[in-house]
């Protein structure tokens, strides 16, 4: 994917409410592997969820609305997306 041709998109994400233990990581990677968007999920201390999603822009913007509203047992009170530069990740990562 040609970053230069405004078609790719590298987004940082951090998810506030009930995100964890409600697999919220797990069902975040089956559907960016689905959609082929690269990157990472990881919970944080705090109880929050942080995430990469790299790949296509639409695909992407699905991905950040999934993130919206999550897998069915999660709550999400708040989404903090912050646009990065395109760096070319490969695959999708659960992070420990």
């Amino acid at each position: 994917m040609d970053a230069s041709t405004g078609s790719a998109r590298r987004a940082h994400v951090r998810v506030a409410g009930r995100v964890q233990g409600v697999f919220y990581r797990s069902s975040c990677a089956e559907l960016a592997r689905r959609l082929d968007v690269a990157g990472w999920v990881r919970n944080l201390p705090d109880g929050e969820v942080e995430a990469v999603f790299e790949g296509a822009s639409g695909d992407v913007g699905t991905m950040l609305a999934w993130c919206r509203e999550g897998p069915p047992h999660a709550r999400v009170d708040r989404i903090e997306v912050e646009d990065e530069p395109f760096v070319g990740e490969t695959g999708f990562r659960v992070l420990r």
